[in-house]
């Protein structure tokens, strides 16, 4: 399928999407927003590594920053923080630059590495739309965390690119209906900046028989 650029979801959403369907429909169905310490400082190491927006060579190594991607495929465009240009005979041209260099992502984070896939799930998104977009192959990624000040290699694999790919398709089916899932809660709903908007007891399932139970009960005491 080939989305209009009309029709095109964010791709920082993956993330939120990996992470927490609810959390994506009240961000990007219901554009509702908080912040918190965590949001805060990840604004300010994404500024950091944007950097106005600019590219740099060092020796054989083109940096760009703050690049716009897209994909038609998966109907999603957004910013890589940063992407890197090595050169090498199987790359791809740069406009104002000769010889060939093969791209490779690299996406900045506040924290630590994470139990769950979700930052390497948007960077192997980004990874898609510049294959889409320069029609080449790109077999890994990096991921920076500003806790622990040091890179980590991403291999975006077969698996990886199949979870973009139904990832993206359940938010534009969401998106098409404007819907926003409820979620069982769990310990990280404390740590999201939304928890005072999603108000997540509000998704647990109760019976209409319990709730006057427990609400008699409250009266009672």
């Amino acid at each position: 399928m080939i989305y209009d650029e009309e029709d095109f979801l964010s791709l920082s959403g993956i993330q939120h999407f990996a992470f927490c369907r609810r959390q994506w429909a009240l961000i990007h169905i219901e554009q509702q927003w908080q912040e918190n310490l965590r949001t805060i400082e990840g604004q300010i190491v994404h500024e950091k590594a944007h950097d106005g927006y600019s590219s740099e060579k060092r020796k054989d190594v083109v940096i760009s920053r703050g690049m716009a991607v897209f994909s038609k495929t998966l109907g999603i465009n957004g910013v890589c923080d940063i992407v890197e240009f090595h050169k090498s005979l199987d790359g791809v041209t740069i406009f104002g630059r000769e010889g060939l260099y093969r791209p490779s992502p690299v996406e900045y984070k506040r924290g630590k590495p994470k139990d769950g896939d979700y930052d390497a799930l948007q960077l192997c998104a980004q990874a898609m739309c510049l294959e889409e977009m320069l029609l080449c192959n790109i077999p890994k990624g990096f991921m920076f965390y500003a806790e622990i000040n040091r890179r980590q290699e991403i291999e975006l694999s077969s698996e990886l690119r199949d979870r973009v790919r139904d990832i993206t398709n359940e938010m534009h089916m969401l998106y098409d209906r404007r819907y926003t899932p409820k979620v069982k809660p769990t310990k990280s709903c404390k740590a999201c900046s939304l928890s005072g908007v999603c108000i997540p007891k509000l998704n647990k399932n109760i019976s209409a028989s319990k709730y006057i139970i427990n609400n008699l009960a409250e009266e009672s005491e």
